[in-house]
């Protein structure tokens, strides 16, 4: 069994961050839903993904650049 703490560490952040955005997504579009109705949930949905959107650009570009780095150092 291997003790590699960064690669914990690493695991579950991503873990925690998805289990964050699952939540986001089921609960507030849930209640979006449940009060105001089928149609206010798509429009709830469509602007959650539209925000979410930036944050996963930026995301990608950083893993981008830590992989084109990795790339060059080894």
């Amino acid at each position: 069994m291997s003790r590699d703490l960064r690669r914990y560490a690493r695991q579950t952040n991503i873990r925690l961050a998805l289990g964050g955005v699952l939540l986001l997504f089921l609960v507030g579009d849930g209640l979006i839903l449940f009060f105001y109705g089928q149609n206010a949930a798509v429009l709830g949905l469509v602007c959650l993904v539209l925000g979410l959107a930036p944050l996963v650009l930026i995301g990608l570009a950083l893993w981008i650049i830590e992989w084109i780095a990795r790339r060059a150092i080894g």
